[in-house]
């Protein structure tokens, strides 16, 4: 059974509007919003640990509980996504703001954790979208810059949630109650923007996408999909030891929690700069091959001169660089999904970003596991970079996927082929 034959042309043929765009920014909100809930309480670990009475170790899992039930969802999440798109959008947008409201339920961890875990369970569902949604409200030729806006804006979520934490929410219990208002207020009005924004139909109208059961099995069974979510995994993992761990890594070197915090803004508000400028660039010169290669040097080189540089100066410039060149590298890949996928990218992104989660969870374990040698960790780092040499020399381009014969038909029948 394939695809069915509406679809497959409603999604290349529909006209597109600015309103596309709209949508693009409203979901964009969500997604920095859903970041922006995750990372709460990792800026400010110790203050929650004395405001709800709990250890640091407890406090943790209101972080870690995220990549763990993206692990289990991803699939699932991406199933709905290709079959019910907007309502399940919405649902997950929903989530995230009764999560934040949950959240203010009372002074205790478990209010905390039991709004924590709702944003936990829509994150998939919000996060896996960002491959499909540029695909239903977008033409062909703008999808790559949606997907790397789309992808920034998750980004920029970190970014607040690393802000707002020591601002807002440190110098008392009070302030955290401040922080978890404004941040509960913030995921509202995200969420009614996206709900209002998605009443407009993308370009596959109908709400039930007929796709073949097994779809998931049929993408992995195709050997690009495999490559971009090994990248995903080797990169997205590297990028969470960074932010788990630098703190801790450089603390022997003099380097203060303060300084340590200022360079992973610095590498995010890079990242953020990257993804809206290189991958609208690399598809339109099918450069996707070459920029990988240039993320791995990036990469080794970066996590190597973070455990030999001396002070803090020589630290933010690699960081920055290494914001710059590495960040971009998760919207290419889901532009390469997405392309790759078609009307099942939903189930594509959640393959990709699942990949990530689990390559942030093993790598970061990686890492604690050489915490006290932090030369040591940062080679292991470096080491897990290289580890992407054979799956860059074998990256897809998007000019090789426009020229294939059939690449808008054949290549997705094979794929959603029961």
């Amino acid at each position: 059974m394939g695809v069915n034959a509406e679809v497959m042309s409603g999604a290349g043929t529909r006209a597109r509007t600015g309103g596309g765009w709209r949508v693009v920014a409203a979901y964009g909100a969500v997604a920095a919003a859903t970041q922006m809930l995750w990372l709460t309480y990792a800026a400010i670990t110790t203050e929650s640990a004395h405001r709800y009475g709990v250890s640091v170790g407890a406090v943790g899992w209101l972080a870690e509980i995220f990549p763990l039930l993206y692990v289990l969802l991803a699939i699932p999440a991406g199933a709905l996504l290709d079959r019910w798109f907007r309502p399940s959008l919405a649902l997950g947008g929903a989530l995230v703001a009764v999560g934040g409201l949950v959240r203010l339920g009372g002074p205790t961890f478990a209010w905390a954790l039991a709004g924590q875990a709702l944003v936990a369970l829509a994150q998939p569902v919000v996060m896996s979208a960002v491959a499909k949604l540029p695909g239903e409200y977008l033409p062909e030729g703008q999808r790559a810059l949606g997907i790397s806006l789309a992808s920034a804006a998750g980004f920029v979520g970190m970014l607040a949630a690393l802000l707002l934490g020591p601002l807002v929410g440190a110098a008392s219990t009070s302030s955290l109650q401040t922080l978890l208002q404004v941040q509960a207020v913030i995921g509202v009005l995200a969420a009614v923007a996206l709900a209002m924004a998605l009443r407009r139909r993308g370009s596959g109208e109908g709400e039930h996408t007929a796709i073949a059961r097994g779809v998931a099995r049929a993408l992995w069974a195709r050997s690009e999909i495999r490559v971009i979510s090994g990248l995903a995994f080797l990169g997205f993992g590297v990028f969470v030891a960074l932010s788990t761990w630098l703190q801790t890594l450089l603390h022997p070197s003099g380097v203060s929690e303060t300084a340590a915090g200022g360079l992973l803004v610095g590498m995010i508000v890079a990242g953020i700069v990257g993804c809206a400028v290189l991958p609208a660039a690399i598809a339109a010169r099918g450069g996707e091959r070459r920029y990988m290669g240039a993320v791995i040097v990036a990469g080794c080189v970066g996590s190597l001169a973070l455990g030999v540089l001396p002070g803090v100066a020589g630290r933010a410039v690699v960081m920055v660089a290494m914001g710059v060149v590495l960040l971009p590298a998760l919207p290419v890949l889901m532009t390469l999904a997405e392309r790759l996928a078609g009307p099942a990218a939903g189930t594509a992104g959640a393959i990709v970003w699942m990949a990530g989660n689990l390559g942030g969870l093993v790598v970061a374990l990686l890492v604690q596991a050489l915490v006290h040698h932090p030369l040591a960790a940062f080679g292991a780092m470096a080491a897990v970079v290289l580890l992407a040499v054979p799956l860059a020399t074998r990256v897809v381009t998007l000019r090789a996927l426009s020229r294939e014969a059939g690449a808008d038909a054949g290549i997705r029948e094979r794929a959603y082929t029961g």
